[in-house]
């Protein structure tokens, strides 16, 4: 009886250590995959600073094209009153040689 007993008693340390080294192995993976976690989530706050300061830029540049188009059409319109004035004094005013 003693000799079973003491087979069990081996069998269950050894399942016991076996156990033990599992756990381990376990934590030593959660603990990686928290890093992993905490460098994607990082990564992930950087990208969206980075997708702020673009749309920021982006609706500066979009104001900025507005005015400069603005410009552009009272520009094209103070032309175009001095080609039609140009236009109507020649043909008030016809050059003869």
């Amino acid at each position: 009886m003693g000799a079973v007993k003491d087979g069990e008693e081996m069998m269950l340390k050894k399942r016991n250590e076996e156990l033990e080294e599992a756990l381990k192995e376990s934590k030593q993976r959660e603990e990686k995959m928290k890093s992993e976690l905490r460098r994607a989530w990082e990564r992930l706050r950087v990208a969206e600073e980075a997708e702020e300061r673009l749309c920021s830029q982006l609706g500066e540049l979009e104001a900025e094209a507005v005015n400069h188009a603005r410009d552009c059409h009272v520009r094209i319109l103070s032309l175009m009153n001095e080609l039609s004035q140009a236009h109507n004094h020649l043909h008030l005013h016809p050059v003869t040689n």
